[in-house]
């Protein structure tokens, strides 16, 4: 597991798509300076459009997909998958590296940039910056299992999952409730605001309840990883 590990860091880690992600991160920060009007609204502001709209609902699915859908997207399009499928090695023992991988580069680069943009935001609230940035880095796990599933079973998992971000996530879970209960946007938003009721009181009338968004980011990450270890168990590779 550590060669696989290793190799697939060094797969995700070229120079262009490290720029990019990179540059995806440093927007909310570079945002956050941008003053606001009256405290309270300049609050409410910042949450409402920076922290929802931007860095969970923009930045952290983007980062996160630039990231797992490569895991092994690059092998398929590159007809290497069945090199790596000639080591007689358990599937799981391929699938977890791909997806921790990811995580590993991602979930930093969304700490920092959550975190950062958050206490420049709030004026230094350490209880919501730590809120953010706990929930960030679950939000970014929940995603790296469906997006290296995405991966696996399609050469297109790069649309497929902005179409999803910004169909699901985005637009049906603002506008349907229950959807919520369904999407990793509304757990990341739920897991805010449960580590920080007060800070985040603005997100109190659109997230669903904190222990039903723990549940079901873990239940998702699961899933996904078992329906990943299970396509590398029936696919026929070239």
């Amino acid at each position: 597991m550590t060669q696989m590990l290793t190799l697939s860091l060094r797969q995700l880690t070229g120079k262009w798509r490290v720029i990019l992600i990179v540059l995806l991160a440093l927007i909310p920060v570079g945002l956050a300076f941008v003053p606001g009007g009256d405290r309270a609204d300049a609050d409410e502001e910042f949450i409402n459009g920076l922290l929802d709209g931007l860095l969970v609902g923009v930045i952290m699915p983007l980062v996160t997909m630039a990231l797992a859908t490569a895991a092994f997207g690059n092998e398929i399009e590159d007809k290497t998958l069945s090199y790596v499928f000639l080591k007689p090695v358990a599937r799981w023992r391929i699938a977890i590296p791909k997806f921790l991988a990811s995580v590993i580069i991602a979930a930093p680069l969304a700490l920092v940039s959550g975190g950062l943009a958050t206490y420049i935001g709030t004026d230094g609230d350490l209880r919501t910056t730590v809120a953010v940035a706990m929930a960030l880095s679950v939000g970014v796990i929940t995603y790296a299992s469906v997006f290296t599933w995405a991966g696996l079973i399609t050469t297109r998992a790069l649309p497929f999952a902005i179409v999803y971000v910004f169909l699901w996530e985005g637009l049906l879970s603002t506008f349907i409730g229950g959807i919520r209960y369904l999407s990793v946007r509304g757990y990341t938003l739920a897991i805010m605001n449960g580590l920080d009721d007060n800070g985040l009181e603005v997100l109190s009338d659109r997230v669903i309840e904190f222990p039903a968004a723990v549940v079901g980011a873990f239940a998702v990450t699961i899933v996904f990883l078992w329906l990943t270890v299970y396509r590398l168990r029936r696919m026929d590779v070239p």
